[in-house]
């Protein structure tokens, strides 16, 4: 197991211990064969319209009642791609500015996903289309699996602004696209194509960042998703990259007295901890292993 793969059955050697038998051996590698190398991450960002209603005057710190809503705010794009992938998709409300169509076409695509990646995404973009998919009838999970970038940038680390586009160019990874500010939301909403355009494109290299930004953090936060139990099958792969070319750090013990084995990944350095019994099974199953071939 863990890697090692056992030798065929030796008719001549009939107490050769093997680790796994060597039938089982190839129903997991088939196994292994149908599993994707990472977890199937969709990054995804939205823009949205304002709401449109009657009122009797503008300025600060006055109240507007939902009776003055004649038309209710709606999601303008969705775009989105899939690691690694150089395409980037963009789902629009079209001339009919109803974002009925592309919340259903994109509620299939993220069924597809083991994991939604988004800046702000748990507390804004999520909300915002599992209200619209409410008001539509449109068919979700009530639960996703997510990486908010953003709950990450605040939680560990301390940035001087957790906005995507400062932690973009703090590390030197790029910007996001410059636009006319508020006037194209009412271009958009106007109808005018090519402020649609620039919405699109704005919200595209939108997602381009947030992919930059997230593999630049990943190996320092506590993933949500396990690579290695993706692709192996077992903890002690890289839950970052889930590579086995891992090695032991040091022991920890927790305040309970649990017993922690704290490793590195050889290949992205991410450094992750594993239970003493995930541990101590898998010294077992690689000295059992090497015993077998000798």
């Amino acid at each position: 197991m863990l890697g090692i793969e056992p030798r065929k059955p030796d008719p001549g050697k009939p107490n050769t211990r093997y680790t796994i038998k060597y039938d089982d051996w190839l129903k997991v590698l088939n196994i292994r064969t149908k599993r994707h190398v990472n977890p199937k991450r969709l990054f995804f960002d939205i823009e949205t319209s304002p709401n449109i209603g009657y009122f009797w005057r503008a300025g600060y710190k006055l109240q507007i009642s939902t009776e003055s809503i004649i038309k209710e705010r709606q999601i303008i794009c969705i775009s989105y791609k899939w690691e690694h992938s150089n395409e980037v998709h963009t789902l629009h409300w079209g001339k009919k500015q109803c974002d009925k169509k592309l919340l259903t076409k994109f509620m299939k695509v993220a069924r597809q996903a083991d994991e939604l990646v988004g800046h702000n995404g748990d507390r804004f973009d999520l909300k915002w289309i599992r209200t619209r998919c409410l008001f539509h009838r449109i068919s979700m999970f009530p639960k996703y699996r997510t990486f908010d970038t953003l709950k990450k940038a605040r939680g560990s680390f301390n940035f001087n602004s957790n906005r995507l586009d400062y932690i973009a160019q703090f590390l030197g990874i790029g910007a996001k696209l410059k636009h006319s500010g508020y006037q194209l939301w009412k271009d958009v909403m106007l109808g005018c194509n090519d402020a649609l355009k620039e919405m699109v494109a704005y919200c595209e290299k939108d997602v381009i960042l947030l992919e930059d930004v997230f593999h630049a953090m990943q190996s320092y936060v506590t993933p949500n998703t396990h690579a290695g139990m993706h692709l192996n099958g077992h903890k002690m792969g890289c839950p970052t990259c889930a590579s086995d070319d891992v090695s032991f750090l040091k022991t920890d013990f927790t305040a309970r007295g649990t017993i922690q084995r704290m490793m590195e990944c050889d290949s992205c350095e991410t450094n992750f901890p594993v239970s003493n019994k995930v541990y101590t099974d898998y010294l077992k199953n690689k000295f059992a292993g090497l015993e077998s071939i000798e």
